[in-house]
């Protein structure tokens, strides 16, 4: 295992720059998650990590190796890709030996170690088994095992799991974080699916148009988001967003958005912020029902039961809001509903530079 750090690195196709300056610390064992857009670079970054793309300038170090010109074989690393790329003529065995007969390996080795790999992945009773024979779950566990068995310093997941329906992606995301608690080996892992990265990071890289927005661990990034852009990609559903200004001061504050609705604000804030063309933010979640004077009232327009959430879509004073309530309530669309949001889960941005102040 080793550390895995990005320093400065810039990536250009001819005059073209895509990755701008991107520096990231992946500790040793971590489990790191770059998230973002597509087309935020996060796959160019990882494939520059896997020496797969040429680095344009900066430096990427594997514990204390700078690995800028080390061919890709050398690097220590396993990846994991997208499309399980499979051999269809190999066995399961075979496919996950691979890598360790080019390496010359001895037959009892590769043997040993398929068989561990096998075992730790649940995989023993299919090595004999060709690909098309195994579903697409399975043949995502024998790409994982194929990385496992060659014991690197540093494992590179590309999409692993965007291949698979909903409930196995489900089920996948908890064996491939039993697997890290279990080896203990560095890991980055990019996808576009917050989700993934919420529940599998110990921390989440946001990236956006080839520069990282926001480094930390997912609750950090959940309750303090650095920016406008980070807190509407991090959470489902996004969070909601109104621009308007604060009117009045300290406990009487309020937040007044451009269609007149007025929503309470939390004591305390900065008396600088009155006046100023702010964005205010606060997840569907933190959404509560409400008779208080200070509640807000919206129109519904959607409602959708799923069980345990009701989640609702309403108007207020001209904006859309969203909220997911964990009660179930009798509301149907065109009725008003009362309600605020949770003054400890209200954020404010600057309208023009999008960055949080509160």
């Amino acid at each position: 295992m080793a550390a895995v750090e990005i320093v400065n690195v810039k990536k250009s196709y001819g005059a073209v720059e895509t990755i701008h300056g991107v520096s990231v610390e992946v500790p040793d064992g971590a489990f790191v998650v770059l998230v973002g857009p597509s087309g935020c670079g996060k796959s160019t970054l990882l494939r520059m990590i896997a020496g797969l793309e040429d680095i344009t300038s900066g430096d990427i170090r594997i514990g204390d190796r700078v690995i800028n010109d080390v061919e890709p074989k050398h690097r220590d690393i396993a990846m994991v890709f997208q499309n399980y790329a499979l051999y269809p003529h190999m066995t399961i065995a075979q496919n996950m030996g691979f890598s360790l007969r080019l390496a010359g390996k001895p037959k009892a080795e590769i043997d040993e170690r398929v068989k561990d790999a096998a075992r730790i992945l649940g995989l023993a009773d299919y090595l004999e088994r060709y690909p098309r024979q195994l579903s697409g779950g399975q043949r995502q566990r024998v790409a994982m095992g194929r990385a496992i068995v060659r014991d690197p310093q540093v494992f590179l997941f590309d999409e692993p799991l965007s291949n698979l329906d909903a409930k196995l992606r489900v089920q996948m995301r908890a064996e491939l974080k039993e697997l890290h608690a279990r080896l203990k080996t560095t890991t980055i892992y990019v996808t576009h699916d917050q989700i993934e990265a919420m529940t599998m990071a110990d921390r989440i890289v946001v990236m956006r148009d080839g520069i990282v927005e926001q480094v930390g661990a997912p609750l950090e990034l959940y309750d303090r988001p650095a920016n406008r852009f980070v807190a509407g990609f991090i959470g489902s559903p996004s969070m909601n967003f109104v621009e308007g200004t604060v009117v009045g001061k300290d406990a009487k504050a309020v937040f007044r958005t451009k269609g007149g609705a007025e929503f309470p604000l939390p004591e305390g804030l900065d008396p600088s912020l009155a006046g100023r063309n702010l964005v205010m933010g606060f997840r569907p979640e933190h959404i509560i029902v409400s008779g208080e004077p200070e509640a807000v009232e919206g129109t519904v327009s959607l409602v959708e039961p799923t069980g345990a959430e009701t989640h609702f879509t309403a108007s207020v004073g001209g904006d859309t809001i969203i909220g997911v309530l964990r009660d179930r309530i009798t509301i149907a669309a065109g009725e008003t509903l009362r309600f605020v949001p949770r003054l400890d889960g209200v954020h404010l941005f600057d309208a023009e530079t999008e960055m949080r102040v509160n």
